[in-house]
């Protein structure tokens, strides 16, 4: 089984192209006398710092985890707003979700608890509480 990479390792690997961009503009800059070769390289390290200054708020987006935010979902509860008969519409938090129930559970009345097991595309699979 393959280990995903460090959250940081991930984001310095796509940052690596716009530093390398910022690099051959600046020294482009430098070489026709634009800017002198300290100031560009003072301006490339502020903008890798820059880059590592926003990693601690940019670090949930390279974390490891379901890549569509779905499997925040498993284990959650919410509310039928209308029977699941086996389908349905049901709420989590403050967002509406399409929602499956078992056959053999149907039908779960409207407003309902439910609890979330499953998320396949974007359709819950619940189980009532």
């Amino acid at each position: 089984m393959s280990r995903a990479p460090h959250p940081l390792a991930k984001y310095v690997t796509l940052q690596l192209p716009g530093w390398a961009f910022a690099t051959i503009v600046l020294g482009l800059l430098a070489a026709h006398g634009d800017l002198s070769l300290p100031v560009a390289g003072l301006l490339l390290a502020a903008w890798i710092a820059k880059d590592f200054a926003l990693f601690p708020i940019l670090r949930i987006g390279y974390e490891h985890g379901s890549p569509d935010g779905t499997g925040s979902l498993l284990g959650a509860l919410g509310t039928t707003q209308e029977q699941l008969d086996p389908e349905g519409y049901v709420r989590v938090g403050s967002e509406l979700w399409r929602a499956r129930v078992d056959a053999e559970r149907a039908p779960v009345e409207a407003g309902a608890p439910v609890r979330v097991v499953e998320v396949r595309a974007l359709t819950l699979y619940v189980e009532p509480l």
